[in-house]
């Protein structure tokens, strides 16, 4: 198992940035993809952003552009950069980790959840 704790939700004016974080602990080696889900109220739970255990990188159309994955091996934290954020970016982000292969944000189906951490976009 591998447990997964979220950082770094705030609120922030429309066109202003934010960066998620992700402390990953337990069984991580067991795990090759890390991902940044996203459930704003009322909607389903959508995929944002995708990275394999060598920096390989995929997004959804929606974010593609103003949104970076990352992470830090040594530290075991997986990151986002969320730039030019738009009031429809508002939703509970949520980290997650998978093990299957490819490793990709439309292939994901983690098996492993952080609690969230929420980012406000006011206009």
């Amino acid at each position: 198992q591998v447990q997964l704790v979220e950082s770094g939700g705030g609120s922030v004016q429309s066109g202003g940035s934010l960066r998620l974080s992700c402390a990953a602990s337990g069984y991580t080696y067991s795990r090759n993809c890390m991902g940044w889900f996203r459930q704003a109220p009322g909607k389903e739970r959508e995929g944002a952003a995708a990275i394999d255990s060598v920096g390989a990188t995929s997004y959804a159309d929606s974010v593609k552009g103003r949104f970076t994955i990352s992470q830090d091996n040594a530290k075991n934290t997986l990151y986002l950069q969320m730039n030019s954020l738009k009031p429809e970016d508002t939703a509970m982000y949520y980290c997650a980790a998978d093990f299957r292969f490819p490793c990709t944000i439309r292939n994901m189906y983690p098996i492993d959840w952080g609690q969230g951490t929420q980012v406000t976009v006011s206009s």
